[in-house]
């Protein structure tokens, strides 16, 4: 069994774990924005094809403890580069620090690719070339206060990047961000699934994804494994090629927007991941819109305004809060904001509150269950019953 790490965004390691649980992942841990968990070559395939939530996986290869930068140079140095990389190769040194002993993160880099540079050298009187765009080979150097860790990085582009974004809207959610929020929500494609602020309509294609059970990986042009000295092509292509377990979808994924760039971008990319027969888009403001069907989640990304106070912005959450609650009754809806303030001028009060962040931005993700009447009344319908419409 090799030892991996599955990184992804914060707020997102719970569903990640669980999405390596279903691959079959063995000694799953959680970390702070990461995963390590065990599995052979056939897992590390999997993960980078199917996972929604992760950013990139890493195979290790080498952890100790160092003090100085020439410890890592030694260290670095007695690994057995042949079996992951070639002379006439090329390979960039990506480096994560969080140490007070390591506190230059561009020169430990360096050391280890002097390491690795000496290694060929003394052995074959050459080297591998150092190549920043596009390398052959990715390493990953990972030091927390003493402990470094050398890794492999067996995605190369980050997995968030899945391939179909042709087109996108100012600040466009993350695709794995979209894909992690839709299955914190509990969206599993037994209903249908609806943005009414679609944006680039990540969120739509992400929610098709899910819901026909398609790996977000079948988009990408190539992995960084693919250039391993161990790549395996007949195993990946049968990996690739399994379509058996593909869903049906008796749903409908439904994104509306007021901005007519927005619809065009989105009807762009939806074509472009070749969901159109699934997804329906129109152009509609959040105060006029209407749901096609209330057997159906709602998740929606509406601007923060980050800096200053918006009153235009105040405004929108505002009708946001008056459209579901006259419109969408008897649905649940997710809000993702970075204002607490904006979130709370909905005025209605959310049953779960889920910390997030998008980009650099801190941001709250709440859930609303609409409901008429009471809300004392909806909770002890609710209670007695035992049928709520979602559960995380």
């Amino acid at each position: 069994m090799d030892h991996f790490i599955a990184k992804t965004f914060l707020g997102l390691e719970s569903v990640l774990a669980q999405e390596l649980k279903q691959l079959g992942a063995e000694a799953i841990k959680p970390q702070i924005r990461a995963i390590s968990f065990q599995g052979d070559l056939r897992l590390m395939y999997k993960a980078n094809f199917w996972l929604r939530t992760a950013s990139r996986i890493l195979k290790i290869i080498k952890t100790f403890n160092a003090k100085t930068a020439d410890e890592i140079y030694n260290f670095t140095k007695e690994i057995n580069w042949d079996e992951y990389l070639d002379v006439n190769q090329t390979f960039a040194i990506d480096a994560t620090i969080n140490s007070e002993t390591f506190y230059h993160s561009q020169f430990a880099a360096y050391r280890v690719k002097d390491a690795i540079a000496d290694y060929f050298n003394e052995k074959y009187g050459r080297r591998p070339s150092v190549r920043i765009t596009d390398p052959d080979i990715f390493i990953n150097l990972h030091i927390s206060a003493n402990q470094c860790t050398i890794s492999l990085d067996s995605s190369g582009e980050s997995l968030h990047k899945r391939g179909y974004r042709n087109k996108q809207t100012k600040a466009p959610i993350n695709e794995a961000l979209a894909a992690g929020m839709l299955l914190l929500a509990g969206y599993d494609g037994k209903i249908s699934f609806i943005d009414p602020m679609c944006g680039s309509g990540t969120f739509l294609i992400e929610a098709a994804l899910i819901a026909l059970n398609i790996p977000p990986g079948i988009f990408r042009k190539k992995f960084a494994f693919e250039n391993w000295k161990d790549f395996d092509k007949e195993l990946f292509d049968e990996i690739y090629n399994d379509d058996s377990i593909e869903n049906d979808f008796n749903g409908k994924i439904y994104g509306y927007d007021i901005s007519t760039k927005a619809i065009e971008t989105t009807l762009n990319n939806v074509k472009s991941a070749g969901l159109n027969r699934y997804i329906d888009v129109k152009k509609c403001s959040i105060a006029d819109f209407k749901p096609e069907t209330h057997k159906a989640l709602i998740i929606t990304n509406p601007p923060y305004g980050e800096r200053l106070w918006d009153n235009n912005i105040s405004a929108l959450y505002n009708q946001i809060g008056q459209t579901l609650k006259h419109q969408c009754n008897g649905m649940t809806a997710w809000i993702i904001s970075s204002s607490i303030d904006y979130l709370k001028k909905i005025g209605l009060k959310p049953s779960k509150k889920i910390d997030l962040l998008n980009g650099d931005l801190k941001c709250q993700f709440w859930k609303f269950d609409i409901f008429s009447g009471k809300r004392n009344e909806f909770l002890s319908a609710k209670n007695k019953h035992k049928t709520p419409i979602i559960n995380i």
